[in-house]
């Protein structure tokens, strides 16, 4: 098991761009959506100001990327959700404060180079992301991380021992929230993060 200061310590943090991308080892996570993701469309969404992606790369063997992850600005909407949904969202939010709607940073992609996984580098990542938006030097108000995970027992138990939250508390409920028809399969499910469980 890593250390949790593992990626601060022994790794360096910037920007996944296309020339460090040639540069480097290819990234393997062992999810083909991903590994696309992060070696093919990563630069077009910043290019397009749609997410930016930032990686760790290992400070002993800087063409190796540990892991790599991308986010953007978001928003939860209350005032669509169904009343126990909302209340799940607004009951830590003084009554005085409260808005229809919430700011929040969207997880947009999140992977783990193959050679680092069954090391906890996803955990040590997220408490990373988490730390890193309710730093004072954050320049924006932020009150929750989002994020669509893959609807798979596997990924959802990473978050929800992460301390992310399904924001509805079905499936059915979800699809009708997203107009899906109860055919539909759900391929991600909402998670939330309220960071100001950190302070």
């Amino acid at each position: 098991m890593m250390q949790n200061n593992f990626l601060e310590n022994s790794c360096t943090f910037s920007l996944l761009e296309p020339e460090l991308l040639q540069n480097c080892k290819p990234f393997i996570c062992g999810n083909n959506d991903l590994d696309d993701f992060f070696l093919n469309n990563s630069a077009l969404y910043t290019a397009q100001l749609l997410g930016k992606t930032y990686c760790f790369r290992l400070d002993s063997d800087p063409s190796t990327i540990v892991c790599a992850f991308t986010v953007a600005n978001d928003s939860i909407k209350v005032n669509f959700l169904p009343n126990s949904r909302k209340k799940k969202v607004t009951e830590a939010i003084p009554h005085i404060k409260r808005h229809r709607s919430y700011p929040a940073v969207l997880i947009g992609r999140l992977g783990v180079n193959e050679q680092f996984q069954s090391h906890h580098i996803g955990d040590i990542l997220l408490n990373f992301i988490k730390d890193w938006f309710v730093s004072p030097e954050n320049k924006t108000g932020c009150r929750f991380i989002v994020v669509d995970a893959y609807n798979q027992s596997k990924i959802l138990h990473f978050y929800e021992k992460n301390k992310f939250q399904a924001l509805f508390s079905s499936e059915a409920q979800e699809r009708e929230y997203l107009t899906l028809p109860d055919t539909h399969p759900l391929y991600t499910r909402l998670m939330i993060f309220d960071l100001i469980n950190l302070l």
